[in-house]
């Protein structure tokens, strides 16, 4: 069962990566996407809707690493699961919110 357990720790890092921008453009008072906007995903939502999406993404990754299996920090193999959790929902998020940033364009680079 201990591919179960890693299958829940990458979602859990994904849900933990997910919170960041969140959490961070709520409380810095910005708006940023999320589910809730119109159009879903791609229309800004309030810093406060924002704070409530991130603290639920930091909820759910929580449960899905600390509540499922013994997750270990000192387990190479655990971490690796996480962070690839992270560095995937990273990097098709930059993709996708690039667009509407100006993260995507030559001049960024």
């Amino acid at each position: 069962m201990e591919w179960l357990h890693d299958i829940s720790y990458f979602f859990g890092g994904a849900f933990l990566g997910n919170a960041v921008p969140h959490l961070v453009s709520g409380m810095m008072g910005r708006p940023f996407q999320s589910p809730f906007a119109k159009p879903p995903g791609e229309g800004f939502s309030s810093s406060t809707v924002n704070v409530l999406w991130g603290f639920f993404n930091l909820a759910v990754g929580y449960v899905l690493v600390c509540r499922v299996g013994d997750f270990d920090l000192r387990s190479a193999e655990h971490i690796a699961v996480l962070g690839l959790g992270v560095l995937l929902l990273g990097l098709l998020t930059a993709r996708r919110f690039g667009k509407f940033n100006g993260g995507n364009s030559p001049e960024a680079s």
